[in-house]
């Protein structure tokens, strides 16, 4: 079929939740994408920080095409070796001890609320425990997820949403402490926000935020689905920083494209929140996803994935800092490892620019208030930014 055709059968069939781009694409090699017409885009989103690995990994494919000749689902009534290896190793580069497997992101996020509000239960009894979020954040858009969203237009519509939750500005340490009082039971932040315009947590906001709910015997959650997987240099962000959560999320890069997610804990958060009946999933951790994650977090330490991106999101900001010299309609410029944005001024529009790149064969998306998002797989080179680069620069040269 043609790509008008295929375009054509996904309005009549799939729930219109998403306006997207006008290509059917194909298939990957590397850290380009193509079309059903054959069309070649060099790709700076990744899935959304998924393909952390780029296309076509024969490793990666060798190990899943293995597990499906083996073993697809259990259900979590059984144990299954792949799985069990999987939480082993995340354990292992995390520092975290206990791990549930998880389907997606959002999910991720439900299972660490449901873990924070079950220890503070466990604590006193009480039901009326409140969590502190921050505003402009993302945290995924089920129910739960969105009651800890700071952001209205995600939540408006929804309302009124479980729990109370209130909502403190990022990286203003008083304007957390204020909310602090004797029910609040946690304090969740992405360590990178994604979503509300690619904003870093200040190393003394991070440090602060921690110091105050070891005195107040409050859960940190650290959402590290869009920034962990080796994305902003270390395995995940908080790493950079030094500040350990109590309870973390992540997705996204963690199966490379097979859709799976998962929240850690500490020991001591393990042993006193969820108990069996409190939690569970279906599908989540079952043997073709443990595959997944156990071969993509291999792949990540053998191949130094880390070290190659703090080495190369050196070079990816250093060109994006002087693409911001020469072009007056870029403000500014901000971002962690292979997480960077390029904040337009007002009269720029980010999602023009978006659908711009496309035409010239470069995937980009957006973020926050007119913001150009670049999370590209961590696998690219030098020739992959100074491609990028040169596309931007014929596109912003029309304005």
């Amino acid at each position: 079929m043609e790509t008008n055709t295929w375009m054509e059968q996904a309005e009549q069939t799939i729930l219109h939740t998403y306006n997207r781009y006008p290509i059917v694409l194909d298939h990957g090699e590397g850290v380009y994408l193509y079309d059903t017409e054959g069309k070649k885009y060099l790709d700076f989103a990744a899935g959304i920080a998924v393909q952390a690995l780029g296309y076509g990994n024969k490793e990666y494919k060798d190990a899943l095409k293995m597990q499906v000749d083996k073993l697809l689902h259990t259900s979590n009534l059984y144990y299954n070796q792949p799985t069990i290896e999987a939480a082993k190793k995340l354990c292992e580069v995390s520092g975290l001890e206990r791990v549930f497997f998880t389907n997606s992101g959002t999910e991720a996020i439900e299972g660490a609320i449901k873990a924070a509000k079950k220890y503070a239960y466990e604590k006193d009894g009480k039901t009326d425990h409140e969590i502190i979020a921050m505003n402009h954040s993302f945290h995924g858009r089920s129910l739960g997820a969105l009651s800890v969203t700071g952001n209205a237009h995600y939540r408006e519509a929804f309302e009124p949403l479980p729990g109370i939750v209130k909502f403190a500005e990022y990286n203003d340490l008083d304007s957390v402490k204020n909310l602090v009082n004797e029910k609040t039971c946690a304090v969740i932040m992405e360590t990178v926000q994604g979503e509300g315009g690619i904003y870093p947590a200040t190393k003394e906001f991070l440090t602060g935020v921690k110091e105050l709910c070891q005195e107040h015997d409050i859960l940190l959650i650290l959402d590290e689905i869009q920034c962990g997987m080796g994305r902003c240099g270390h395995m995940f962000a908080w790493q950079g920083y030094g500040v350990k959560p109590d309870i973390m999320a992540c997705a996204k890069a963690l199966g490379c494209g097979v859709p799976v997610g998962a929240f850690l804990m500490t020991k001591q958060v393990a042993e006193s929140s969820l108990k069996p009946g409190d939690h569970g999933t279906t599908y989540g951790g079952n043997p073709l996803v443990g595959a997944a994650v156990s071969k993509v977090l291999d792949i990540l330490k053998e191949q130094k994935i880390t070290d190659h991106v703090q080495e190369i999101s050196g070079y990816l900001e250093e060109q994006l800092e002087q693409l911001k010299e020469e072009i007056p309609a870029i403000a500014k410029r901000r971002g962690l490892g292979l997480m960077q944005g390029l904040e337009l001024n007002s009269d720029v529009s980010a999602g023009e620019i978006s659908k711009k790149s496309l035409e010239q064969g470069l995937i980009l998306i957006t973020a926050g208030n007119n913001v150009l998002r670049f999370v590209p797989p961590l696998i690219i080179e030098k020739e992959h930014v100074d491609e990028m680069i040169e596309i931007l620069k014929k596109i912003f040269h029309q304005y």
